[in-house]
C-alpha cells in the first residue's frame, strides 16, 4: 500500500481529513514528494444540558419550588339522627320543662313550665298539632318533636324558670309613666315598672272575699323592713304600705302554702329574694296600681 492510501486509511479510522499539497493525489506522486497530512479533529458533540422543569404560579411567575402533592380531605360524616325519645306523657324532667317552654313561646301553653307532662301539657301538645296538620294525639311524638325544635326559639334559663307562675299581664295604662308596682288580680303578678318598662315580676296573692285588697290607684307611704302586724300577731317582713293597713309584704305562708290560702287584704309576695330587692328600690311617694 502506498504511502497516501495508507494515510487515507489511518485518517478514516481516526476521524481525521487528508488534504494534498498540489492538485491531486496523482500529481504528487510523480513527482515522489511526501504528501502533507493535515488533522482536522472533528468537535465531540455538545453535551446536552438540563435544566429542572420550572413552574410557573397561576400569576405568571416563574418559582422553581416544585409544586406540593393535592392534598386529600377525608369527608366528615353528618352527625347520626338522635335516638333519645321525646318527652312523653306522664314524665317529669328538664326535657319537659323545654317542650312547654316551647309551646308556650307559640302561644299554645299559658303557664309557667313545671317539668311534669300532665293533661294540660297534652292539650298544649293537640292545640300545636292541630295548627301544624298532624294527627292530634296530645302526644309528643317523633314528629311532632321534630315540628316543634323547627318552628320554635331554644328557651333561656328565664324561659324555663320564670319568674311568675302565669305570664304577666299586658299593663294597665296606669302603669305606664313613673315608677309604679302594677298589681293584677287576673295573672295574680306584682311588676316592678319604671316608665314603662318591666324591670322585676313576681307571684302575689291577695285577700279574700271576707277581707279584699282594694283595687285603685295609690301610693308607698310607709315602709317597715322589719313589721309585725299588730292586729294578728303575724311577721310582714319587706312591708310597703299603700292603703290604710294594707302593704304588699312578704309572706312566709305564701312561700309553703301557696294558693291554698289567703292573706287578710295586703298583696302577699312569696319569693323572698325578689321581695328583697324590690324593697330596696322602691321609693316613699312610688305609685301602686292594683287591679
Amino acid at each position: 500500500m502506498s504511502l497516501a492510501g495508507l494515510a487515507i486509511a489511518v485518517g478514516a479510522l481516526s476521524g481525521c481529513r487528508i488534504e494534498t499539497a498540489g492538485a491531486s493525489a496523482t500529481s504528487t506522486a510523480a513527482t515522489g514528494s511526501s504528501p502533507s497530512i493535515t488533522h482536522t479533529f472533528a468537535p465531540p458533540p455538545p453535551t446536552p444540558s438540563y435544566s429542572a422543569p420550572r413552574h410557573t404560579s397561576a400569576r405568571g411567575a416563574t418559582d422553581n419550588k416544585p409544586t406540593p402533592p393535592p392534598r386529600r380531605t377525608t369527608p366528615v360524616a353528618p352527625a347520626a339522627p338522635s335516638t333519645t325519645p321525646p318527652p312523653a306523657v306522664g314524665e317529669r324532667s328538664d326535657r319537659v320543662r323545654e317542650l312547654q317552654a316551647r309551646l308556650r313561646s307559640l302561644g299554645h301553653f299559658g303557664r309557667t313550665p313545671t317539668g311534669f307532662y300532665g293533661s294540660v301539657t297534652a292539650s298544649a301538645v293537640t292545640a300545636f298539632q292541630k295548627k301544624q296538620g298532624l294527627p292530634a294525639t296530645g302526644g309528643n311524638d317523633a314528629a311532632t318533636w321534630r315540628r316543634l325544635l323547627a318552628v320554635s326559639r331554644e328557651p333561656s334559663r328565664a324561659d324555663l324558670y320564670p319568674s311568675t307562675a302565669l305570664p304577666v299581664s299586658t299593663p294597665d295604662r296606669r302603669c305606664m309613666t313613673g315608677r309604679v308596682m302594677c298589681v293584677s288580680k287576673k295573672s295574680r303578678t306584682l311588676a316592678w315598672m319604671v316608665d314603662g318598662k318591666v324591670r322585676s315580676s313576681m307571684d302575689v296573692r291577695f285577700g279574700s272575699e271576707y277581707t279584699p285588697t282594694r283595687d285603685g290607684v295609690f301610693s308607698v307611704f310607709w315602709k317597715s323592713r322589719h313589721h309585725v302586724s299588730t292586729l294578728y300577731d303575724s311577721p310582714m317582713p319587706y312591708a310597703m304600705f299603700f292603703s290604710g293597713g294594707q302593704a304588699v309584704h312578704y309572706s312566709s305562708d305564701f312561700a309553703a302554702r301557696g294558693y291554698a290560702g289567703a292573706s287578710h287584704g295586703c298583696v302577699n309576695v312569696r319569693d323572698e329574694k325578689r321581695i328583697a330587692a324590690l324593697y330596696t328600690e322602691v321609693r316613699k311617694g312610688d305609685k301602686v296600681v292594683v287591679y
